[in-house]
């Protein structure tokens, strides 16, 4: 399985714009409160973007109360005043992306919780996902490849053994992110890569031992290096 890298970066550049020719749109009165907004389609045209970044940026201007949607009639210019408009919209554009330090801390703390459910919760099926990402992570790291996505993997299908859809669903939004930091800077070098299959394997064996309180404690031994890492960037 192969993991699509897709950073939010580009896209968070190209929905910026949207948000400012939409708000363009409304200082030059082309669009004015009450007015129902362009379809998706004839924005994307008109912008030359994809209409999901059309759909992400009026969704973030819905957010703000700037757009308003309404069931089976579309979406609608709010009458906010054009001067609260405007400061909502140098807000939206000021919104910052996560760092690599914010990201890694968002996961260790994600983890240090799913991997307690995960050993109450796992069934059968989630043992061999495990154990199949386990072994491809190790597989990787002893022909000396690149495992990084591979350990991923192997945390993600962590995730899905916790039950718990609404962890799954953050840990999918953060992986992508995390995949292209940890190649940008390095992170997993060829030791920690050795180290990360015992590690692996530990957090394996109290997982499929129903273990809660030990899956927890493998799991803290198994980012100690990479929570140091993100302090010393």
């Amino acid at each position: 399985m192969k993991i699509e890298i897709l950073t939010r970066t580009e896209n968070q550049e190209i929905q910026n714009d949207i948000v400012i020719q939409i708000r363009d749109l409304m200082n030059h009165k082309n669009l004015e409160p009450g007015d129902k907004l362009p379809s998706e389609r004839s924005l994307s045209d008109k912008f030359g973007v994809s209409r999901t970044s059309v759909r992400e940026a009026i969704q973030k201007l819905e957010f703000y109360g700037i757009l308003i949607s309404k069931p089976q009639s579309g979406t609608f210019v709010a009458d906010i005043g054009q001067i609260a408009m405007n400061g909502m919209v140098n807000e939206i554009l000021r919104l910052e992306e996560p760092d690599f330090k914010s990201l890694v801390e968002t996961r260790i703390l994600l983890e240090l919780k799913t991997v307690r459910l995960a050993a109450r919760r796992r069934t059968k099926e989630d043992l061999k996902r495990l154990k199949k990402s386990l072994d491809a992570y190790k597989q990787k790291v002893d022909n000396a490849e690149d495992a990084v996505q591979e350990d991923l993997l192997f945390h993600l299908a962590i995730a899905k053994a916790s039950g718990n859809s609404t962890l799954n669903t953050f840990m999918l939004i953060i992986i992508p992110e995390i995949l292209t930091n940890f190649e940008k800077y390095h992170v997993c070098d060829k030791d920690m890569a050795f180290k990360g299959i015992q590690e692996h394997q530990d957090i394996f064996n109290a997982i499929n031992d129903q273990n809660p309180q030990l899956a927890r404690e493998k799991m803290k031994v198994h980012f100690k290096n990479l929570y140091q890492y993100c302090y010393n960037i």
